[in-house]
């Protein structure tokens, strides 16, 4: 990986296009530190002791919702417009038939995602200003406040949405992807640092030790997840068109054991918050203590690594539809050795998908469920730096690389 970033810096177009990311690293920086204005961050605090509810969406945000900055809500509304109209285009003809258009199509999808993107920003803000204030965290509870609130946190959002797609096309990897990866990445000094201080003050080495070893054996683990691929050899017949001959070429249907990606993850948590969010809605002592067995360890974990399961198998029938897949082979003169055109090839291209997502989904749910697991085993409960993220940190790393590589391979790059 040192290698590809020393010779992508030797490529002037490469060069101008990292600079342009590290300038959006640190611009980001710079406003997960300008704060909403009217908020007690005392209080604020305090919201954050459990860490069941906002652990999560503060960690993808890099701190900015602890410290209630301008960037608060994070990209995360977007990523959810971004999934609802994707599982749309599957469900409405219509945007199916949108979507299968091309450029034109895409755009028109793109814009509908940002206004909904806006919608789900205001809808949060308000969600939020409503639990901050039961909470005591809001110094003034004036029309005035509330619109500069809200508007605020909406304003960040829009400008992370706007800074993700900038990055996508005048940058190198997933602007979206990248921006979440920044989050994850600015709330590691912090949590090191807590972490450090705690194995020193209760000479807790054993157990910094474990930490260590196990956060090691997760990101190799993760990359062999993200890397394993299951190859389907497909035969294309010949074709002779006049004096040419078209096809007789064998390539493959790459099929990942992660198709998935953390989508389902994101799924999971977002209904995880659900009994949380009603908790600060309905302050009744039945409803509280309900609340609070829920999240507990045992149930929440118990909870959450079935959620992951089941949206697994749910997002990647979504993704990876087979008889699609085997109807435009059978129009293009493709088949699988051994299996028959059409329906069969089908059958075949979905058992195989079966099994393969269903590997995917104990992994996914496993590393959902791991930071609990590791912080009861070591008791360093500062370290949240979980499966979740180490999953997000690694794959952004990989693909970021393969995007350099591709270009250093399109330009013949004699070092590379």
């Amino acid at each position: 990986m040192l290698q590809t970033l020393s010779n992508a810096f030797k490529v002037p177009e490469l060069r101008s296009k990292l600079v342009y990311l590290l300038g959006v690293f640190l611009l980001y920086a710079f406003g997960m530190h300008i704060p909403v204005p009217g908020i007690n961050h005392e209080a604020l605090e305090s919201m954050f002791g459990a860490g069941t509810l906002f652990g999560m969406w503060d960690l993808f945000a890099g701190g900015s919702l602890r410290r209630f900055s301008i960037f608060a809500l994070g990209i995360m509304p977007y990523i959810n417009a971004s999934i609802i109209f994707q599982l749309l285009t599957v469900v409405i003809p219509k945007l199916e038939e949108l979507a299968k258009e091309g450029e034109t199509g895409q755009k028109q999808i793109a814009q509908w995602t940002r206004y909904l993107t806006i919608i789900l920003g205001f809808v949060q803000a308000i969600g939020m200003y409503v639990m901050l204030s039961q909470a005591g965290a809001i110094e003034n509870t004036s029309i005035l406040n509330i619109f500069v609130i809200v508007t605020t946190l909406v304003g960040g959002t829009a400008f992370l949405m706007w800074l993700g797609e900038e990055v996508s096309q005048k940058g190198i990897g997933n602007g979206v992807s990248l921006i979440i990866f920044i989050g994850i990445v600015a709330s590691l000094p912090t949590q090191i640092g807590q972490t450090a201080l705690i194995v020193r003050d209760y000479s807790r080495y054993g157990a910094a030790i474990v930490l260590t070893l196990v956060s090691i054996a997760t990101v190799a683990f993760i990359i062999l997840i993200h890397k394993g691929e299951r190859k389907i050899p497909v035969q294309y017949a010949k074709r002779v068109v006049g004096r040419k001959v078209y096809g007789g070429q064998t390539t493959y249907i790459p099929m990942k054991v992660n198709s998935a990606g953390v989508i389902p993850i994101i799924f999971a948590v977002s209904i995880l918050m659900f009994p949380a969010t009603i908790g600060q809605f309905i302050p009744h002592p039945t409803v509280q203590e309900w609340v609070a067995k829920f999240n507990s360890t045992l149930i929440y974990n118990v909870s959450y690594f079935i959620l992951v399961f089941m949206f697994t198998f749910f997002y990647t029938a979504v993704v990876f539809n087979p008889k699609d897949i085997a109807e435009r082979m059978k129009r293009h003169g493709g088949f699988i050795l051994g299996i028959r055109p059409g329906k069969p090839t089908a059958e075949y291209l979905e058992r195989i998908m079966i099994r393969i997502t269903f590997m995917g989904a104990l992994f996914l749910g496993t590393i959902a469920v791991m930071p609990s697991v590791v912080m009861a085993l070591t008791d360093l409960n500062t370290f949240q730096l979980g499966g979740t993220s180490l999953l997000i940190m690694v794959g952004v790393i990989l693909d970021t690389v393969q995007h350099i590589e591709a270009q250093l391979l399109m330009r013949h790059y004699e070092g590379f």
